[in-house]
């Protein structure tokens, strides 16, 4: 059945482009156990070893995240659960985190971030408090991630700048040079490539190499894409979005990333020093909508196994 459903989605689909193709490939896509719950098989949507992100909510109780994780690593892909430092209570809490994770799932790899919520809950309130713990490399964790915000962050810089962001990154690019982890910086997401081309380009000029991993909402209703956006703190691409609303004729129809992906593609193949490494995807329209836009943009870098 899914090697028929990828044939009728390739006689449907349009010539893939070679540089999307190639920016496409490795993409990674993020889930949280009540969406993961949802579907039936991976291997006929995501590709073989797919990094995928396991996004923790408040409230999600961590057996739930631990679950999934064990699922979708005993299915072949490369799991990488979400810390986010204002839901841990204490040190303790996160060794047991770390421990679960490693021993019934086989985890060496994480996001580590500050997490939604306003006030910590316990002891810490950053990704860099996790990282000193000093816990992720005595468990031989391999790759740690952060969190990149390309148009800032109000609950780390509540005046619209930088400063305090620019700041933690120095300290993230410090803390890399000194240790063994894998590091990058996985972003928020945007719809608009040339806020994004800045700022990865300014990282660059301020010394900071940290390999860019940058955050791609997938296909969505457009009204369900400007809740996220504006949840979110996206600030300068929201206009595309904004834009696309007043067109009538588009309104009803989903939101596709093609346009932004094709820019940073192109923006890639020509510049190949560029420091965005990767597309992280947040399918905020559902994780089988968000593959099959990947499988038919995305060509043989983006096929399921179970479709070869």
């Amino acid at each position: 059945m899914a090697l028929l459903q990828f044939k009728k989605r390739e006689e449907r689909a349009a010539p893939v482009s070679a540089d999307v193709e190639a920016f496409l490939q490795g993409y990674s896509i993020e889930v949280m156990p009540r969406t993961a719950e949802k579907v039936e098989d991976f291997r006929a949507l995501l590709p073989e070893g797919t990094r995928v992100y396991i996004a923790h909510i408040d409230g999600t109780p961590i057996d739930d995240m631990v679950a999934t994780a064990k699922r979708l690593a005993a299915d072949g892909y490369n799991v990488m659960p979400h810390f986010p430092a204002r839901i841990i209570k204490d040190k303790a809490t996160l060794a047991d985190w770390i421990a679960r994770y490693q021993g019934e799932a086989g985890v060496k790899q994480a996001l580590l971030l500050a997490g939604g919520v306003a006030e910590p809950v316990g002891d810490f309130d950053s990704s860099m408090q996790l990282l000193e713990t000093g816990l992720f490399d005595q468990a031989g964790f391999t790759r740690l991630h952060v969190a990149g915000h390309p148009e800032g962050n109000r609950d780390i810089d509540p005046d619209g700048g930088d400063a305090m962001v620019m700041e933690a990154l120095r300290w993230k690019q410090a803390f890399s040079d000194r240790t063994d982890a894998q590091m990058a910086l996985a972003t928020q997401f945007c719809f608009e490539a040339a806020p994004v081309i800045d700022w990865a380009n300014r990282l660059t000029a301020e010394g900071i190499t940290l390999p860019i991993h940058i955050g791609i909402a997938g296909p969505a209703k457009l009204q369900t894409l400007i809740k996220f956006a504006v949840a979110c703190g996206v600030g300068p691409s929201l206009k595309v979005l904004q834009k696309r609303a007043k067109d009538v004729t588009k309104l009803v129809l989903p939101f596709e990333p093609t346009e932004i992906i094709a820019d940073l593609a192109a923006h890639k193949a020509a510049n190949p020093d560029f420091n965005i490494e990767s597309v992280h995807f947040f399918p905020l329209g559902g994780i089988k909508t968000n593959a099959n836009w990947a499988i038919e943009n995305g060509g043989a870098s983006a096929r399921p196994a179970s479709a070869t």
